[in-house]
């Protein structure tokens, strides 16, 4: 039990730059509590003590903000950052390394009871501000949810999913960072600037302006040389022709930056 407790506030000691200690983190940080409560509502659910498990939650709700159906599953070194207005619902399984932030919702989307009714997540994974993921699916290791994302499908194992609906970013090398890094990294909020499916197409479009403007540029210096000398000179050649390429990709990707 102990150790638990020592490795849940190592946890967060690791992952929270504001945490100054291990007082304040055993005493001022709700989302340890909601953990501690759980623990002891789960063990209560799996005997069949069912009202108790379900009051522990209740009470654990009224002093952390957090609630946690005594039936959830929740693995290692799971942080609960902020997390005011949490909900985890009966069926929801929180692996081991995840991180959850406040107003986030693990939901049902039917009213079958026995069913699978909420979701599974994997290792690591980072669900963001306000995000709601609604549904008996899984979402894969390492992956990240953007802060008010509406998730309502899988989600592979190091992809993002941002907006509403949720719109799957895969990740770059095919994992997430925690996974394909030797030494594993946190990405706070789970978002990052190349996650943004806005600010690749704007880097897109950027890319492909900047290609057309070099293009245009050589068309003019080769009109320029084929009618050197001659009298199609003055008229195929206008003043105002830019012979040179212009844009700097460098200074525009920095006003999406």
């Amino acid at each position: 039990m102990f150790s638990r407790i020592r490795a849940d506030a190592q946890t967060i000691l690791d992952r929270d730059p504001a945490a100054r200690g291990w007082l304040e983190v055993l005493t001022c940080y709700p989302g340890l509590h909601a953990l501690l409560f759980h623990r002891m509502a789960h063990a209560c659910w799996g005997a069949g003590l069912y009202w108790l498990g379900r009051f522990i939650s209740h009470v654990s709700r009224f002093f952390t903000g957090i609630e946690i159906h005594p039936g959830a599953v929740i693995g290692e070194r799971v942080f609960f950052d902020h997390a005011m207005g949490v909900v985890v619902g009966e069926t929801a399984e929180i692996g081991d390394g995840c991180t959850i932030y406040q107003g986030v919702t693990l939901g049902g989307t039917s009213l079958y009871k026995g069913a699978k009714r909420h979701p599974t997540l994997g290792k690591d994974v980072v669900v963001s501000a306000g995000a709601k993921v609604l549904g008996g699916f899984t979402v894969g290791d390492g992956a990240k949810i953007g802060s008010n994302a509406v998730v309502i499908k899988p989600v592979p194992a190091g992809a993002t999913a941002v907006g509403i609906p949720a719109r799957i970013i895969q990740s770059q090398s095919g994992e997430s960072a925690d996974v394909a890094k030797p030494k594993p990294t946190f990405s706070a909020y789970g978002i990052t600037q190349d996650d943004d499916p806005v600010s690749q197409a704007l880097r897109g479009l950027i890319d492909y302006t900047v290609e057309q403007d070099k293009q245009i540029a050589m068309l003019w210096q080769a009109l320029e040389k084929i009618t050197a000398g001659t009298s199609l000179a003055k008229d195929c050649m206008p003043e105002e022709a830019a012979k040179n390429a212009h844009l700097e990709i460098e200074k525009l990707n920095k006003l999406i930056d």
